[in-house]
């Protein structure tokens, strides 16, 4: 028999609605009357309003478990975008939508944007942007309130935009819920849950996804607040790791500039300073001078191109500081407006300001070095060209004082030397380039331990040696390299004695002077070399080349000008005749040609220069003639 009491076991095993049904189907199949039937409904009515208050308990529990859950893994959470995923999932998960979205306030554009979405598949609506006031979360953002549609293409509430409603539609939304993130009294976005069919959102969902929304708010900040203080941390970190390295490059520059400063003070080198350079920077370096020639190398480095030189030293002097190219800086070395060289470091690590100004100290120090060190030079040419002026000078006056002075200077005057005599073509117009012409002798000279000098117009040099010819070559090629232009150069000697000097320098000086009448400008020769044409030639004046030069044409020019048209060779037998004391014999054995040649070519000859041209004194002018010719195109 059917009673109340069914309903309460129905209750307890937690049955179906339906089955609350059945006491009242059987009480009416068992006929019972209309009272107990009254009973049983009123009963069956109590049942179902205790279940369905049970049933929200229960989902109460559920999210109320879930609601705790979510706090305690936001708790745990550090990374914004993690909390950020972790709210939006959590709340699709505890209202069981089909997609949950967040929306964050950009108060620098005044409106709101798409942040992370879960269960979306749109890319155009995890794009969208909505303007304060606008569709259902814009004015959510705006007012701070919480707000629902069933259908939300059909409401009419919200202020619908072509783009918020093709991106919702696009997603396939209908039902959407939208709670405010708030911070106080500050809304800071929008909390979203949302189906793809038209159903209301009951209150205690719309209260569940506040509460989860204000814990949400809460983490936000917090994650926030924690990412704002690990920056600041990690600035705190970099400023700290700055000035730790900012203190030991302000006391790696204080150590080098001491060191340098000892360095100067003691007499040190160029190379001592690009050694303190690497100890305190590291790495490798050069110092070259203006001409990048290399002053010092410290370490394993390449030279570089010297164009590559001349940009960085340029842009160096230009800027005031060292510069950078590629691996490598350059700091130019200069004083006042005169280039005098650079350094060109290779670090083993980055430089920083002060490791710069390490080597722009460095770059001064070595332009006081070099200035130092061109102004002893200087000094000490002084000395040694005075000494070589009074050697040359005539009358010579107290020997022993100058092989005194001589020895001082490591000069043994009593070894032999030869003297080179450079002509004017070394030196141009303007008193720098005399005066870089004479520095360059003195340090040459010096080198090889001689003097130099400048004298009656000419650099002189006084050599160690018995090659006198070797050596005018030597000074002429080396100082056309210099100067840019072709210098000649007359060479006499050796002499052994102080007395001698004098007489040899005259001789260089002669010698220099047969080699411009001859045309030999830009040549080195000695006076043995041009021998009795040379003794002659050197008293030419100022005529010199063209009293040579029409010598030669009214002498043996008719034999020169047909040899060139003809391609014969009567200069090269009259050479050979008056070579073999007039031999027609010999003669043609040393030109490897029959006797009657030899006389064919004189017989030319006489047709050429007159019958006459074997007389003695015309034979002598004649050979004159040849040598003459001959000095002027010697042979390589």
């Amino acid at each position: 028999m059917s009673s109340p009491v069914e309903f309460l076991e129905l209750l307890a095993r937690e049955a179906a609605t339906v089955e609350f049904e059945g006491p009242l189907v059987a009480a009416r199949a068992a006929g019972l009357p209309p009272d107990r039937l009254a009973e049983l409904e009123q009963a069956k009515s109590v049942a179902l309003r205790v279940r369905a208050l049970l049933e929200r308990r229960r989902r109460r529990e559920s999210e109320l478990s879930g609601l705790y859950d979510t706090v305690s893994d936001l708790a745990g959470l550090r990374d914004l975008d993690d909390v950020l995923r972790a709210i939006v999932h959590r709340a699709r998960h505890l209202l069981g939508a089909d997609v949950a979205y967040m929306t964050l306030n950009d108060d620098e554009r005044g409106d709101t944007y798409m942040r992370v979405t879960d269960g979306s598949v749109s890319a155009r609506f995890q794009r969208l942007r909505l303007p304060m006031g606008a569709g259902l979360g814009g004015l959510v953002a705006q007012s701070g309130a919480p707000y629902v549609t069933a259908n939300y293409g059909e409401d009419a509430r919200f202020h619908h935009t072509g783009e918020i409603d093709a991106g919702v539609g696009e997603e396939g939304l209908v039902a959407i819920l939208g709670v405010p993130l708030r911070l106080g009294s500050t809304s800071i976005g929008v909390l979203y849950a949302a189906n793809r069919s038209a159903r209301p959102f009951v209150r205690e969902e719309v209260a569940l996804l506040v509460s989860l929304a204000a814990h949400a708010a809460v983490a936000i900040d917090t994650a926030r607040l924690l990412t704002e203080t690990r920056s600041a941390l990690a600035e705190l970190s970099a400023a700290n790791t700055t000035i730790r390295a900012h203190s030991s490059s302000v006391e790696r520059a204080a150590a080098a500039h001491d060191r340098m400063t000892a360095l100067v003070l003691r007499g040190g080198g160029v190379e001592d300073v690009a050694a303190a350079v690497t100890e305190v920077l590291g790495g490798a370096l050069l110092a070259l001078d203006a001409e990048g020639r290399l002053l010092a190398r410290v370490g394993e480095i390449d030279e570089p191109d010297r164009a590559d030189i001349v940009e960085a030293v340029a842009a160096s002097r230009t800027e005031g500081r060292s510069v950078r190219r590629g691996p490598l800086w350059y700091a130019a070395v200069v004083a006042g407006a005169e280039n005098l060289g650079a350094l060109v470091l290779r670090p083993d690590d980055e430089l920083v300001d002060a490791d710069q100004r390490i080597l722009e100290r460095a770059a001064l120090v070595t332009a006081l070095l070099l200035l130092f060190r061109r102004t002893v030079a200087e000094a000490e040419g002084r000395v040694r060209g005075e000494l070589l002026d009074d050697l040359i000078a005539r009358p010579l006056r107290d020997t022993d004082a100058l092989r005194s002075r001589a020895r001082r200077l490591g000069v043994d005057l009593d070894a032999p030397h030869v003297l080179v005599a450079v002509g004017d073509d070394a030196i141009a117009a303007t008193g720098s380039a005399r005066q870089r012409v004479l520095s360059w002798a003195t340090t040459y000279a010096s080198a090889r331990g001689g003097l130099a000098a400048a004298r009656d117009g000419r650099v002189v040099l006084m050599l160690p040696g018995l090659d006198a010819g070797g050596s005018a070559r030597a000074v002429a090629r080396d100082l056309s390299r210099v100067t840019g232009r072709p210098v000649t150069a007359g060479a006499s000697g050796p002499s052994n004695t102080p007395a001698a000097l004098a007489g040899t320098f005259q001789e260089a000086d002669r010698c220099l002077t047969a080699l411009g009448a001859l045309g030999r400008a830009g040549q080195g020769a000695s006076t043995v070399e041009l021998g009795f044409v040379g003794l002659l030639l050197g008293t030419v004046g100022d005529r010199g080349e063209k009293d040579v030069t029409e010598f030669l044409g009214a002498t043996v020019g008719p034999v020169l000008d047909y040899d060139a048209r003809r391609g014969t060779a009567l200069v090269k037998t009259l050479e050979a005749y008056f070579g073999v004391g007039g031999s027609l014999a010999r003669a043609a054995e040393q030109l490897h040609v029959h006797v009657n040649t030899v006389t064919q070519r004189l017989e030319r000859v006489g047709q050429l220069l007159g019958v006459d041209w074997q007389r003695p004194e015309r034979a002598l002018e004649v050979q004159l003639a040849l040598r003459l010719h001959r000095l002027r195109a010697p042979a390589n």
